[in-house]
């Protein structure tokens, strides 16, 4: 019999959103643990040895880090979500990564401390998203007409800006309309919608205010 799968989460992160989507699409039952990353449990740190979410519980047996994870599920369970040709599927696991260095640029524009550092913070983002844009066949997903793991990877990515077009336009995701065509899908998408909680957006802003970040500036003046 197959060891139950529990995935450790934090509600806002979107690495774990990355494994509750996989998991969604192929069908895999399992149990969800939200904690809170601000006060960590001690039977948490236990079993990550990073202390950051997600961990995916394999019976007793940890396994964290997203990328990790995925490929995990990739290996064990049924529906694959990469490609089948070797090349195509390299070239994914790249994308994967692109992805991660997108969310490590959003980190920095919703931190940034004044408007200087977040202006740069913009253009960086708004330079990755003209790449994506430029390799993207959005037709409708990532490379086309199958769901991927890439596509996983930036549903978590486009939710941030469902909050972000809220406070401010910024420009980084305008005249891209492969980029909306694909963002518009993926909302759509019943694994997508799943991956977080109905107080998703509330908490984001929350957490934006307690940034005390330029972007919390902008959001406070939005709001008034």
């Amino acid at each position: 019999m197959a060891s139950p799968l529990k995935l450790i989460s934090h509600k806002l992160c979107p690495y774990v959103q990355r494994a509750v989507i996989a998991l969604t699409e192929k069908g895999v039952p399992f149990e969800r643990i939200d904690i809170d990353l601000a006060n960590k449990p001690d039977w948490f740190l236990g079993i990550s040895p990073l202390g950051k979410t997600p961990v995916l519980l394999v019976g007793d047996i940890p396994i964290f880090e997203s990328a990790v994870i995925l490929e995990y599920l990739e290996e064990t369970e049924p529906k694959p979500l990469h490609p089948a040709d070797p090349l195509r599927r390299a070239e994914h696991r790249g994308w994967i990564e692109f992805g991660s260095a997108v969310l490590n640029d959003i980190a920095g524009f919703y931190s940034a401390p004044d408007e200087t550092a977040f202006k740069v913070r913009t253009s960086q983002l708004e330079q990755k998203f003209a790449r994506l844009e430029a390799r993207l066949a959005a037709a409708p997903w990532f490379d086309g007409e199958r769901f991927s793991l890439v596509d996983a990877v930036f549903g978590p990515v486009f939710r941030y800006f469902d909050v972000f077009d809220t406070i401010g336009d910024f420009g980084i995701l305008a005249d891209k309309p492969k980029l909306k065509r694909w963002r518009e899908c993926l909302a759509a998408r019943a694994s997508v919608l799943a991956a977080v909680s109905a107080d998703y957006p509330a908490l984001l802003r929350a957490f934006i205010d307690r940034r005390n970040s330029w972007l919390s500036r902008l959001q406070a003046r939005a709001a008034a």
